[in-house]
């Protein structure tokens, strides 16, 4: 029999699938259209195993969907704007357009290897003069909607990729993609508002029931929206005020102190008195930026000497600035409960500053001086004047009343977002196209000059902007005046680029606008986005904002871009780690003498095994994609990542598992070219075989149709598989044991098995079930056929195995035709033998049947 040649089957397909443009979607009214989106990748310069696992699960899908007659459209592109490529510039010499478009044709070449279904005829890269056009214009769109603006602002700066960093791209105090120490710094910035949208952005998760619940309250606890309390503090001695916001309001009398930002006034004007405090301030705007990492960081503070006034009861307590609080939130001031708040009170115990208990639990009564952590749960006022007595959630309401009665204060609602700092000190990003005139101000640049490009000749240093060094780009004349103006040096942020990409899939060809409305509201919302929970709130939630923003300015006409999202969990893999010589790659671990285990073959010394690592070129624990799909096939690949773990669950790397599914490839192979040698002319039964292992068979073959579809629908594709897998030892069984030539009812059940696992696999393993199915005589190829039916008379079973409990405790099975009434169900329980050893000397007080499944008795 012919070997299994996944190599020349895979290239075959995948030249026959662009010769004749399968996967070509066009607008199709009469057809349910479904958009299957994979996020698009950063050309790198090479796929790895995230990226196999990513692309194959939404392949399956977009397939399958194909199957079902949906009219699908699945494209792919690049995300290829970004600071590697001008480190690579750096380091390579090379431009880094020229890098990037060279990573971009490797990347594809790669990705056509896996046999999946895009429509490569709406492919587009961000870094696309076209794509940078339109960008631009809708920034414009949005500038004059009033969603952009300028000011001058405390920005977190990587100091490694001189460049600046919203908060959401700041990770453990650290640059996101350099891993770099993040800075506090002043700069003027370009924004976006999407704090105009925070409450509709919240609302609007309640509407996505198709996203992970992780997922959406990540985006909400981001949001962070809050109601609360702001007042002011007197200032002892001054006549000015310290205003504050709080959530707790049931709290104000357990003030001992105030706490305010670095960059508070109060703190500058400290610090313009003090040289401690200067250096204090200096020291906090060098370290922590972001709200998570403040809270990790050691709490630090230095007592201004100023002093706030209780506003209830005119108590002093004074005011210190602290490295923990935040100047962009609220008002960058915050009244200080030790008792309360666990901050605090670590703040308070390191400066010796009194605690005191407003709120008393129910379960026991908490004393200042021996309390190691701050309460802050419910309770009962305690020493609060006209609220003691209250339970704590009344005494909120009841205090912002009365402040705003007497005019002490406002209820106010807070967010933790903030609007999106998109400008980045880089080259290789889209140019924000404003113009500096001295005299006119700020300019939108005209729309028939756009698009801004890049300069070519451009000098990359690795430190500072190349832009704005340019010796000419950036000098223009004023659009207005036409005097001696400057272009804004700064690029966008390289998520604005992924903000709207999906959008421009639906109309990749229009030359004349960012979008083409018609095609866009016919393809929008995109049915099913899938891509890694790392991006549930940088990238998500800027493309939420980002659609609602184009949405009003009449781009768009859904509220939502992603209907159903999928985070596909991470690939995973083994260790090795030498204490002398680091990671090592697997074949540099040995087996060492004495039962030592594994040994590094340099030095001897016995490995330190991490297991199931995420992949890391670091770690030396990588697998390539391309010497896998070499070596295996991708049919092989795809199987492996889409039977090993489900989707959304990290996949356990194992190279028995890959070699598995290339056995189980192999077993489809001969199976099929076996039946159809032995039996070329068989056709798939459509009824019933007399023979009743036959029978089996064929409902074994049904029953495997309604488990994949059922498995389909909830995303569990390597249970499908696994059914699959199941039915084709059952077919080959059969046939090994069936005579030559096989019986006519046989080869029938046989190629109806047969057939429907190549239907049922195809999204799966693509090329192999396509060479399979044209072997077997079909000249429509899989790719344009239905997804299989379950019949509902093979479905019926013949036969019910029923289990017979005992109080409760399994003690028979019974195996009897289907439809047995329940009453002749009780009469058989009771007459089995295994059954009345265990009602010996009992009697029986009730019997439950459920038809069809169990009889449990009841017995004393």
């Amino acid at each position: 029999m012919e070997k299994y040649n996944p190599q020349a089957i895979e290239a075959k397909w995948q030249r026959r699938w662009e010769e004749e443009q399968t996967f070509r979607a066009a607008e199709d009214a009469a057809r349910e259209k479904y958009y299957l989106l994979v996020m698009f990748p950063y050309p790198s310069g090479r796929i790895h195993m995230g990226h196999v696992r990513n692309y194959a699960i939404g392949d399956v899908m977009a397939r399958r969907q194909r199957m079902n007659g949906k009219n699908v459209l699945h494209p792919m592109g690049w995300d290829a704007f970004g600071m590697p490529a001008e480190n690579a510039a750096l380091k390579e010499g090379v431009h880094p357009g020229e890098w990037t478009w060279r990573n971009i044709d490797a990347m594809r070449r790669e990705l056509k290897t896996m046999g999946l279904s895009y429509d490569w005829s709406r492919e587009l890269a961000t870094c696309d003069p076209a794509y940078a056009h339109w960008e631009q214009a809708l920034f414009l769109k949005l500038y004059e909607k009033g969603l952009v603006y300028r000011k001058t602002s405390l920005v977190n700066w990587d100091p490694v990729d001189q460049t600046v960093l919203a908060n959401e791209q700041v990770i453990d105090g650290r640059g996101w993609r350099s891993g770099a120490l993040v800075e506090r710094r002043e700069l003027a910035q370009w924004f976006l508002r999407i704090t105009a949208y925070a409450d509709e952005l919240l609302a609007g998760l309640d509407k996505l029931p198709g996203w992970p619940e992780t997922v959406r309250t990540m985006q909400s606890n981001w949001i962070g929206k809050s109601r609360g309390l702001e007042f002011s503090f007197a200032l002892k001695g001054r006549s000015d005020r310290l205003t504050v916001y709080t959530t707790r309001p049931d709290t104000i009398l357990g003030v001992t102190f105030c706490s305010i930002a670095p960059e508070h006034p109060l703190a500058r004007e400290t610090a313009q008195r003090d040289p401690a405090a200067a250096a204090f301030v200096r020291e906090c705007l060098s370290g922590a930026v972001t709200e998570e990492s403040l809270e990790r960081a050691e709490k630090k503070g230095f007592d201004t000497g100023l002093q706030a006034l209780h506003p209830l009861t005119g108590e002093a307590v004074p005011i210190y600035i602290a490295n923990f609080v935040l100047m962009s939130y609220g008002s960058g001031a915050v009244m200080a409960v030790p008792a309360h708040d666990q901050r605090d009170f670590e703040f308070a115990r390191k400066y010796q500053i009194p605690v005191k208990v407003v709120i008393q639990p129910a379960d026991r009564k908490l004393v200042p001086h021996l309390m190691t952590e701050a309460y802050t749960g419910p309770g009962v006022q305690v020493h609060s004047g006209p609220y003691d007595g209250l339970d704590n959630e009344t005494a909120k309401q009841r205090i912002i009343d009365d402040f705003q009665d007497k005019g002490l204060g406002e209820a106010r609602v807070n967010y933790r977002l903030r609007d999106w700092g998109i400008s980045r000190q880089r080259y290789w990003g889209n140019p924000i196209p404003m113009i500096h005139c001295p005299s006119c101000g700020v300019l939108p640049v005209p729309a028939e000059q756009l698009p801004v490009p890049l300069p070519q000749d451009v000098e990359i240093t690795g430190a500072g902007n190349p832009l704005e060094r340019h010796p000419t780009w950036k000098n223009v004349p004023c659009p207005k005046c036409g005097a001696a103006a400057r272009r804004e040096t700064d690029t966008m942020d390289t998520f604005m680029e992924s903000s709207w990409y999906f959008l421009r899939y639906c109309c990749p060809d229009l030359n004349s606008a960012p979008l083409d409305r018609a095609r866009v509201d016919h393809w929008m919302p995109v049915d099913h986005y899938v891509g890694g929970i790392e991006h549930a709130v940088l990238h998500l939630l800027y493309a939420r904002f980002f659609h609602k923003a184009l949405r009003d300015v009449d781009q768009v006409s859904c509220d939502e871009p992603f209907s159903r999202l999928l985070t596909q969990g991470m690939v995973r893999k083994d260790t090795h780690r030498c204490p002398t010589h680091g990671w090592l790659y697997p074949q540099e671990s040995v087996e060492g003498e004495d039962e030592a285990g594994l040994c590094c073959v340099h030095c001897g010394q016995p490995v330190v095994i991490g297991r199931n690592e995420k992949m890391s070129k670091s770690k030396r624990n990588v697998v390539d994609p391309g010497e896998l799909i070499a070596g295996y096939g991708a049919d092989t690949a795809r199987l492996f990542m889409l039977f090993a773990a489900p989707p959304e669950r990290d996949l356990e790397w194992s190279d028995s598992g890959v070699d598995g599914a290339w056995r189980f490839l192999g077993r489809l192979w001969r199976l099929t070219l076996e039946l159809h040698e032995r039996a070329p002319d068989a056709q798939p039964a459509r009824t019933l075989p007399e023979n009743a292992e036959l029978r089996k068979l064929r409902r074994k073959t049904h029953a495997t149709i309604a488990k994949v579809t059922d498995d389909f629908e909830r995303l569990q594709f390597n249970t499908g598989i696994s059914a699959v897998m199941e039915l084709i030892n059952d077919g080959g069984q059969t046939l090994a044991q069936s005579p030559d030539p096989l019986p006519p009812e046989t080869a029938a059940v046989l190629r109806e098995l047969a057939e429907s696992a190549l239907l049922l696999l195809h999204p799966y393993v693509p090329h192999v079930t396509e060479e399979l199915w044209e072997r077997l005589g079909h000249e429509i190829p899989l790719s344009r056929q239905s997804w299989p039916v379950a019949d509902p008379e093979a479905l019926t079973k013949e036969e019910w195995t029923i289990v017979v409990q005992v109080n409760g405790k399994l003690r028979a099975r019974l195996v009897v035709p289907a439809e047995t009434p329940d009453a002749v169900l009780e009469e058989m329980a009771l007459e089995d033998e295994r059954v009345q050893t265990h009602l010996m000397g009992k009697t029986v007080r009730k019997i439950v049947v459920l038809s069809g499944r169990l009889v449990n008795i009841a017995a004393a």
